[in-house]
């Protein structure tokens, strides 16, 4: 209707300044709905666009995901050949600096005084913590022995590499830690003893402090024992966490043999996953 309330003339379909706009004859008899051949091939080519970058995104996501898989299991893979691909100077390094491990967060430095050659695991655990590792296998057994700067106390640092996936260990792991397996007394390594060494009376009876550390990014059990050179007995052992106590007053304790323990197996940890490329994990 045109101003007024009168049906009259027909308004123009579109309006500028008030002029009707002059429209194109076939457009006007264009049916509803139809589009023009540029307006089809705008829409198919972001059709396209759009489909191909959300294939794109959703490509990218699996491929990182697969990057990220692949290259945890190349690390676990890669540590489990270290023991016959990497020089023993590398795994246990003729010196080893331990800056902030001693009592009071003194440093320390311990030296290498004998390694023994690789082998098997027949004798180098108490009986029951040869059962409790049987499940991952052994694979490998390397183990070193250590002396502090004043040649007072020596520790023997071991790298059991197993037979195990990284199911396992994350098992073995689990086991440990609910059972607490690392702090029971009868489930101890034994010390590495070399002839003609401040460790030759480092024995069974000897054995003052340990830690065992189960690795869940490579098939590795790393552990360290520790115990003085001059071949004095010890009647109860303590784990790490117990010598390492600032109020603890036991023996073990007070000479810091907790920490020559655990300080020699953290650095060889690191040393470990640094030559895998594994680094998810921080020394325990």
């Amino acid at each position: 209707m045109s101003p007024g309330g009168a049906p009259g003339g027909v308004r123009p379909a579109f309006v500028s300044f008030g002029e009707p706009e002059r429209f194109d004859e076939r457009a006007r008899r264009r049916p509803f709905g139809r589009r023009s051949r540029s307006q089809i091939v705008a829409a198919a080519t972001c059709l396209v666009l759009g489909t191909g970058l959300i294939s794109g995104a959703v490509t990218g996501a699996w491929l990182a995901d697969e990057s990220q898989g692949s290259g945890a299991q190349h690390g676990f893979a890669a540590a489990g050949d270290l023991w016959h691909n990497v020089p023993v100077d590398q795994l246990f390094p003729p010196t080893v600096q331990g800056k902030g491990a001693g009592p009071g967060d003194a440093d320390r430095s311990w030296t290498r005084i004998a390694v023994a050659p690789d082998s098997g695991c027949r004798g180098a655990f108490d009986p029951l913590l040869g059962k409790v590792l049987d499940p991952v296998g052994c694979e490998r057994l390397l183990r070193a022995t250590y002396t502090d700067a004043t040649q007072s106390h020596v520790t023997t640092v071991g790298l059991l590499f197993t037979e195990a996936d990284a199911a396992g260990m994350t098992a073995l792991a689990r086991r440990f830690d609910t059972e607490r397996l690392d702090r029971r007394t009868d489930l101890l390594p034994l010390p590495y003893a070399a002839k003609g060494t401040a460790a030759a009376g480092f024995g069974a009876g000897q054995r003052a402090s340990w830690a065992i550390s189960v690795l869940t990014d490579a098939p590795v059990v790393v552990y360290a024992v520790s115990g003085w050179a001059d071949g004095r007995t010890v009647d109860t052992p303590q784990p790490t966490e117990d010598a390492m106590d600032s109020g603890a007053t036991a023996a073990p304790a007070q000479a810091g043999l907790g920490h020559e323990a655990r300080g020699l197996a953290d650095r060889i940890e690191r040393a470990l996953r640094k030559r895998a490329g594994t680094a998810t994990e921080q020394p325990s």
